[in-house]
């Protein structure tokens, strides 16, 4: 099901129902926050949650968000923008009482939260779900063309955006400090960096800015609106021969590669193995900005090693266009990053 190489987990190469994928993660915090999932079935789906102050959200989010899609698509008969925007809102839904029910003997749960990516491809199209600051890459490769073009198919919601602090301040008006300054970079509040995401309830529900949540998570004023909101953005991509793969992956990739030069390596290397491959040229990209060998870098422990990169967790589906029309495989399901926690 994937293999552990000390701070490493890999899925070399799998089937799903329109091609093959592969999956990677390193653990760069003391514990890793990130979740990741593929399932297929009829269609396939790709799940991506990037956890932070703690991986409890980004758990619930890989034990909950596809079986809640699953059981709208039943009720439903489609899958759909409306759809998958449900599929969030009932996991944020159902992550609050969670926090409602435990809070006060683990209050840290209140300040949990994780970025939601997520993936569909089903009857020829492709859904990408994003809510928080991961990102979802696919690479063309153009008829009679031997290189692959990168094309962007999610937009981040961090607040280091221009566009973002914007809309924040437009949905905010009387909030001075909805969006500040600190430690060298813009934060939701002074705390946080995405504007969007699943949990965070401490910044959506005023009920919780009380004891006892801890007090660095608590605000000087308080509000009448949820600051963050769960809402994913959606976009929708009609699957044409030209388009080879996607490449669904957490910030901690894209803080070192770009969507091209991504792009490139999952192009020009055999797919056995390449979300591994990837993952250790964003490793080679962050001990070069520090000036430092590789080499020493995988010396570095867990949680010391958060100040050189972040987890990484990135899956790499590949679209065959010649099964997309076939009848589909046994159902599959795997979970990525499988670090003691």
């Amino acid at each position: 099901m994937g293999r552990l190489d000390g701070l490493v987990w890999h899925k070399d190469l799998g089937s799903h129902a329109y091609g093959e994928f592969s999956m990677a993660v390193i653990q760069a915090n003391r514990m890793c926050e990130d979740y990741s999932q593929l399932e297929s079935g009829p269609g396939t789906f790709a799940g991506v949650y990037d956890g932070h102050a703690g991986s409890e959200a980004s758990k619930f989010v890989s034990h909950n968000l596809f079986f809640n899609l699953k059981n709208i698509v039943s009720e439903r008969r489609e899958v759909s923008e409306s759809v998958l925007k449900k599929a969030f809102s009932t996991t944020e839904e159902d992550f609050l009482s969670l926090v409602k029910k435990q809070w006060m003997n683990n209050p840290q749960i209140a300040s949990v939260g994780t970025c939601c990516l997520a993936g569909v491809l089903h009857d020829g199209v492709l859904f990408v779900a994003n809510a928080g600051d991961s990102r979802a890459v696919l690479g063309r490769v153009e008829r009679g063309s031997k290189r692959a073009s990168a094309v962007q198919l999610s937009n981040e919601h961090n607040v280091n955006i221009a566009s973002v602090r914007e809309e924040l301040y437009a949905l905010h008006p009387d909030d001075s400090q909805v969006v500040i300054m600190k430690h060298k970079c813009w934060r939701v509040r002074g705390l946080i960096q995405v504007s969007r995401s699943i949990g965070d309830v401490y910044l959506k529900r005023a009920e919780f800015q009380r004891e006892p949540l801890l007090p660095k998570f608590r605000l000087a004023e308080t509000f009448e609106k949820p600051i963050l909101n769960s809402e994913p953005e959606v976009t929708v991509h009609k699957l044409q021969p030209e388009d080879h793969f996607v490449i669904f992956a957490s910030d901690g990739l894209w803080e070192q590669l770009s969507n091209q030069e991504a792009v490139d390596i999952v192009h020009n290397f055999p797919r056995n193995g390449i979300a591994k491959r990837l993952l250790k040229a964003a490793l080679h990209e962050a001990a070069k900005k520090r000036e430092m060998r590789y080499a020493d870098l995988k010396k570095i422990d867990p949680g010391v090693r958060r100040h050189f990169h972040d987890d990484i967790t990135l899956i790499i589906v590949f679209i065959d266009s010649h099964l997309v029309s076939k009848s589909p495989l046994p159902p599959y399901s795997i979970k990525g990053g499988v670090f003691p926690r």
